[in-house]
């Protein structure tokens, strides 16, 4: 089996010099950009250690001059069973990644890292896996759409993957994404912000999530982007939390790995942003008879 491995984008041309989501400070970047680009590689080299820590393999590619949300590979692509489909960005300020991420996937196609690597449908928006969250142990996708990714898309990889999609509408601009406010874990649980969600899309996640396994996440711990989380069995890597979240994830039997991404929440991304899984497998489950295995739109 092969070890879990994640990619990253190196933050040498990261910065914040325009607006597309209610996060993101171009004015206190320029206040000083050459401090703020020195913390953003510490955080980028801390966010590094914490996932080989955490159990990873970690591939790193190298971004593209006048394309600073590169550093965010998790928007890139949706990617499962060694397949990639790549994505289409909504706002022009990032379709300028769309070529040099191609260049990177199928380098790592060619390097035996993935076996194929597909483009959507021309005019389907449809932002990687930030939109779209494989869930291990319901055997499906949850994609989300509204602000960035349409609703097209969720049949669209549904189609490309041949596995089931339940389709979140976000019900704000500040959830931009669905990584933002929404996170499986291995234990089965679900990690989400129930503010970010129209009440259809609430209804449809929590006819298939029990109450056992649905962990609220507050105002607090979005502002902190803690729900932007990556995992790996116990492991969790993500920006520095809340006493809320620590206690509870604790009291689940999950480790953390806190680490500082003021930088890159100054963009509106955390540690889930700036990675993406290379080696997600959907080996062992099956299509039939799973709750939920229908394209449920929200």
């Amino acid at each position: 089996m092969r070890q879990p491995t994640i990619l990253l984008i190196d933050p040498t041309h990261y910065d914040v010099s325009y607006s597309i989501n209610p996060w993101m400070d171009p004015a206190r970047w320029a206040s000083d950009p050459l401090g703020m680009h020195r913390s953003a590689v510490t955080a980028f080299e801390s966010l590094r250690t914490a996932l080989l820590a955490a159990g990873f393999a970690v591939e790193v590619a190298q971004g593209t001059a006048g394309q600073p949300d590169m550093v965010f590979p998790a928007n890139a692509a949706v990617v499962l069973d060694g397949r990639a489909l790549l994505a289409r960005f909504r706002y022009p300020q990032r379709r300028g990644e769309e070529a040099p991420f191609a260049r990177i996937f199928e380098d790592l196609r060619l390097r035996g890292l993935l076996s194929e690597v597909s483009l959507l449908p021309e005019g389907c928006y449809q932002e990687g896996a930030g939109d779209c969250i494989w869930d291990a142990t319901r055997g499906h996708f949850w994609a989300g759409f509204g602000p960035r990714s349409t609703r097209a898309a969720a049949d669209a990889v549904s189609a490309y993957f041949d596995r089931p999609v339940v389709a979140l509408e976000l019900a704000t601009e500040q959830s931009y994404h669905l990584d933002v406010c929404f996170c499986p874990l291995s234990g089965g649980e679900i990690l989400y912000y129930p503010p970010a969600f129209t009440a259809e899309s609430l209804v449809a996640l929590r006819r298939r999530v029990p109450a056992s396994q649905r962990i609220e996440a507050t105002e607090a711990d979005l502002r902190h982007f803690s729900v932007n989380a990556v995992n790996l069995h116990d492991q969790v890597v993500m920006t520095r939390t809340t006493p809320h979240l620590r206690s509870e994830l604790g009291q689940r039997g999950y480790r953390l790995h806190e680490v500082d991404l003021t930088p890159f929440m100054l963009s509106g991304g955390g540690a889930y942003c700036m990675t993406l899984r290379l080696d997600r497998s959907s080996a062992g489950v099956s299509t039939a008879g799973e709750e939920g295995g229908e394209q449920a739109a929200a």
